[in-house]
């Protein structure tokens, strides 16, 4: 069969891999992708020896499969990485596995540290009931926020809402101070307005109930994956593992055409025969017997022939959000280390800071030399940070020039009082990802319709975040590939188990 494939993210790619390394001889595999990166939004850029990961991407799984198939690209790390090893901290060697101070194939084991910036304090992530936290609320915050909490669970709301969700589990005041502006100012629209199904797929279980359940079983198997302690990380970044599934795809006899943007898919009757796309300002028509997609379903569904008005409306009024990041090289960073925890520089130990600060735009704040010491040119003396921001393509923040988004990055470190000065600048990098965040809402509602035209395509799987329209981490894009081989290999026409991947909630938490 020739098989192709739209998209090299986790999802495309993942699916080369395993048809070509099970079945390499009987299929022709070829992959189409727009940009000149592997990895989708899951890549790495590279700017003046510094390593940008386009949305800090924890590789973290519950399912073996999974957690396998990284292994086999990427071995665990067999001695300490520069970090760990100059500082004394300790961490999970694997026996005969790389060291990452002679290779660079080799994923990193990294700790997890991720907290609020609220009012200039830190706050656990997710929200804890430590004694720091009530500290840091005060003593009559504290309390209304109990008794807040109290009162959603015995007047609990009908979830029509992500804003019922969060109050349900969390009670109004906490839901206040530390949901309702971050989720505005991520989606660019209020939790009332979004479904709570966005709750279910990227909260799961966590709750105020939960946190309680947590410090009485602090030595047990926790069972959400948000409260897990460590994540691997390969050592370049996101972008180096799938870059190198790419060169083992092409290995294997399969072909990756870069630079090649799908404009349409050709179908006739209920399959569809090939697809158009364009390079060089030259268009090319390809045939094939299978068609698995990443694209986002609005494309997609605009690219297909003979597909009725209502499955039309339903997809061009399927709702993104869009991404950019501003990556900025300081001397230093003024926000204080007070945790136990060492770093190079004294820097404060998070991979991520979210921000909760209704005078600033900026979501949340990378810090690279926590991620990965190798993807930081001068790791001892600099800090690298991503700055995040949420947009809407076309919108004045997506308009703006790289210089001028970055003056405005700048200028909101300064108001969070994350450098001293301007003169603590040294570099910036400013990257776009266009429809980085599916989202819940608009015609989302009537995601089923659509789905089940698209599962009417004999021939046609949908896989991987945007080809689902469905907000999932990179083990969820993933399965949903293994899940669509394992249905081309055995000629099952039923494709329920490719959308059921990351709807149970128990689906990748038990062991």
């Amino acid at each position: 069969m020739k098989i192709l494939i739209i998209g090299a993210g986790p999802a495309g790619l993942t699916a080369a891999y395993e048809l070509l390394a099970k079945n390499n001889n009987d299929h022709e595999v070829i992959i189409l992708e727009e940009s000149s990166y592997m990895g989708g939004i899951c890549k790495t850029v590279i700017h003046n020896g510094n390593y940008l990961d386009l949305g800090g991407h924890r590789f973290f799984t519950r399912v073996q499969e999974v957690s396998n198939w990284w292994q086999n690209i990427m071995p665990s790390q067999g001695a300490l990485p520069y970090d760990y090893k100059t500082l004394g901290r300790e961490a999970v060697i694997t026996p005969g596995g790389p060291d990452p101070e002679k290779t660079d194939r080799v994923m990193l084991l990294r700790n997890t540290l991720s907290r609020i910036l609220f009012k200039r304090k830190f706050f656990d992530y997710p929200v804890s009931l430590r004694l720091s936290t009530l500290r840091n609320m005060g003593f009559i915050t504290s309390i209304t926020a109990g008794f807040s909490y109290i009162k959603s669970l015995i007047f609990r709301r009908k979830e029509n809402s992500l804003e019922d969700f969060y109050i349900n589990r969390f009670g109004k005041k906490l839901y206040s101070m530390f949901f309702e502006n971050y989720t505005q100012n991520l989606w660019g629209r209020h939790p009332s307005e979004i479904s709570p199904e966005w709750g279910s797929q990227r909260i799961k279980g966590l709750s105020i109930a939960a946190i309680i359940r947590d410090l009485f079983h602090s030595d047990s198997k926790r069972s959400e994956p948000s409260l897990s302690n460590n994540f691997a990380y390969p050592k370049l970044g996101p972008g180096q593992l799938w870059e190198i599934t790419a060169q083992e795809i092409i290995k294997l006899g399969g072909r990756i055409i870069t630079g090649a943007k799908v404009i349409a898919l050709n179908k006739s009757g209920d399959v569809i025969t090939g697809l158009e796309y364009v390079k060089d300002n030259q268009t090319v028509t390809l045939t094939g017997d299978i068609i698995i997609s990443s694209m986002p379903l609005k494309d997609l569904i605009a690219g297909l022939n003979d597909v009725p008005e209502r499955i039309k409306f339903i997809a061009s009024g399927l709702p993104y959000r869009d991404y950019m990041i501003a990556g900025i090289l300081i001397k230093s960073l003024a926000l204080k280390n007070e945790t136990r925890i060492r770093t190079l520089g004294g820097i404060v130990p998070d991979n991520w800071i979210y921000v909760h600060d209704k005078s600033v735009k900026m979501g949340r704040i990378q810090v690279f030399n926590n991620w990965s010491p190798y993807m930081v040119n001068d790791v001892e003396h600099t800090v690298w940070l991503g700055l995040e921001y949420f947009c809407n393509e076309g919108d004045s923040f997506w308009s703006m020039s790289d210089s001028e988004f970055a003056e405005l990055a700048v200028n909101e470190m300064l108001k969070l009082g994350l450098i001293k000065s301007l003169d603590d600048v040294l570099d910036s990098h400013v990257e776009r990802v266009r429809k980085a965040y599916p989202a819940y809402f608009d015609t989302y509602e009537h995601i089923d319709e659509l789905r089940e035209f698209l599962d009417s395509i004999n021939n046609l799987y949908c896989v991987g975040r945007n080809g689902q329209h469905r907000y999932n981490n990179i083990d969820h894009s993933m399965c949903t590939a293994f899940e669509a081989v394992k249905n081309i290999l055995s000629g099952t026409q039923d494709k329920s188990n490719i959308w059921n991947v990351n709807t149970d909630k128990e689906y990748n938490e038990s062991r």
